[in-house]
């Protein structure tokens, strides 16, 4: 399969737990990479923790602003779109974002490697779900990804290219609080009582950001990647018990972690209005999807998958690492 030279990257919310897991997977490639973010703090933090490589270079500017991005990606030939809005914001925000990045990609002649997640399949309906899964969300976030896909593909770009990938939840060292485990394995690094979405008794499907940032970037150098959706499959399914216990393990403290269900996640929104949000979506907590990996190993080769106890261990110990040097 025709392997396309990636020149030079640029990442769009580089900052985020996507954004800085695919940044760290391109540095290490030695691609020369532009991290574009809202913060320069945060570029330049995250500039230090890789050690400040000359081939990145950071760039400031708002992602809702095509201009922005035409003027930080010179020379770049693939964008990775790793961007997100609160869930409170997704409905207003989530499709001007992706127009503005998609006008700027169009300008510049750029491939757009886009992330995203599982919700506009919906309820599932084939056990492992593989890309050919129908597609009908029943939920208001569900329905405006799926329209988001939509305006990807439209025909209204005529200068590039684009391919979705698709994540089922994630952990990892760079996932922040907007993720599902986030909070929960900040909580217990530093030691403190914490809180879980959802049940934490049904196994789920979670993928380690290293890992999917190693597929992500496979598929972004593949020229017949493009125009299609993409699993990132994660290494096993496992509960939330196990999940804490294993993070309690590797801080060496054992503080409760509370589990969130509905009435928990309205009480919370009062104070807090991304919980209320969760809500809709906690159907995928007690009948979860599994993605099939089927295609990427098929097309492209093995799926990379740490073991969960390796990954969790690997998240806690980053946590504490980068605590300890404030």
């Amino acid at each position: 399969m025709e392997m396309i030279r990636m020149n030079k990257a640029i990442v769009v919310g580089a900052t985020g737990g996507t954004g800085a897991a695919i940044l760290t997977e391109l540095i290490n490639r030695g691609i020369e990479t532009i991290a574009f973010g809202r913060s320069l703090q945060k570029l330049e933090q995250m500039a230090s923790e890789l050690g400040n490589p000359t081939h990145l270079s950071l760039a400031v500017g708002d992602a809702f602003r095509s201009p922005d991005i035409v003027a930080a990606s010179e020379g770049a030939d693939v964008l990775f779109h790793c961007a997100n809005v609160p869930y409170h914001e997704m409905v207003n925000k989530l499709i001007p974002l992706g127009e503005a990045i998609m006008e700027a990609a169009n300008k510049r002649g750029m491939k757009v490697v886009a992330v995203d997640g599982i919700y506009p399949y919906g309820r599932k309906q084939m056990e492992p779900v593989t890309e050919e899964h129908p597609k009908q969300p029943h939920t208001k976030k569900g329905k405006i990804r799926l329209a988001f896909e939509q305006m990807l593909f439209s025909n209204r770009w005529d200068h590039n290219r684009t391919m979705i990938v698709r994540l089922p939840d994630y952990y990892g060292p760079t996932a922040n609080q907007a993720s599902y485990l986030g909070a929960t394995l900040e909580a217990i690094a530093a030691g403190k009582p914490g809180i879980f979405i959802g049940n934490m008794h049904v196994p789920r499907e979670f993928v380690y950001l290293p890992d999917a940032a190693k597929m992500i970037v496979e598929l972004a150098c593949r020229e017949f990647a493009y125009g299609q959706n993409w699993h990132i499959p994660g290494g096993g399914i496992i509960s939330g018990r196990d999940i804490v216990r294993i993070a309690q393990k590797a801080s060496g403290t054992v503080k409760p972690v509370i589990p969130l269900g509905k009435m928990g996640l309205s009480l919370l929104g009062m104070f807090v209005p991304v919980m209320k949000e969760v809500v809709e979506m906690l159907y995928l907590t007690e009948k979860p999807l599994i993605l099939s990996g089927e295609k990427y190993k098929r097309l492209i080769g093995p799926i990379p998958a740490t073991n969960f106890e390796e990954g969790i261990t690997a998240t806690i110990q980053h946590l504490q690492n980068r605590t300890s040097m404030k």
